[in-house]
């Protein structure tokens, strides 16, 4: 059993890393595309603005896979943790649904200002995004309400996972 706890970590950790990997290649074709925008030529400014609000797009994204590489690693590399205590569901959902609902809102953001510089029409897929965003954050606020209950079952569970806190620092 130790083997395939020890196996699993290595691939939680390539998974990490993978998203590591990932979030820098976006950085870097975020960056990339910044510095058409701002770069001197003969293009208009609206398709300059375009291809700015899109690299924020990039970044936004990039964020989020670093975000989620951070908490595969602390939540299963470093604290080894198995999720079955309702405080560790709740805290590893929570980390995941901020770092989703922070990127749908900002994706909606962008989405709302490209179709208001190039395109109208496509203003009601900006907004089904950000209502998925706060349909989401309504549904992860039930899910912790509910959640709190569970958790006056095991009253040493925040305890716990506190105590753990201090491996992760």
């Amino acid at each position: 059993m130790k083997f395939v706890i020890t196996l699993l970590t290595v691939v939680y950790a390539g998974i990490a890393l993978v998203f590591g990997i990932g979030s820098l290649c976006l950085l870097a074709l975020a960056a990339t595309q910044l510095w058409q925008a701002v770069a001197p030529g003969g293009a208009p400014i609206a398709s300059r603005a375009a291809l700015a609000i899109e690299s924020i797009g990039l970044i936004t994204v990039s964020l989020m896979s670093l975000e989620m590489a951070q908490t595969v690693v602390e939540e299963e590399v470093v604290r080894r943790v198995q999720v079955s205590a309702p405080t560790r569901v709740r805290r590893y959902l929570s980390r995941f649904l901020v770092v989703v609902v922070v990127a749908l809102s900002i994706e909606s953001l962008v989405g709302v200002v490209e179709a208001l510089h190039s395109d109208a029409e496509d203003l009601p897929r900006a907004a089904s995004v950000a209502i998925g965003a706060a349909a989401l954050l309504a549904a992860w606020g039930v899910f912790v309400r509910l959640n709190k209950s569970v958790e006056e079952l095991e009253p040493g569970g925040i305890t716990e996972a506190q105590r753990e806190d201090v491996n992760v620092q």
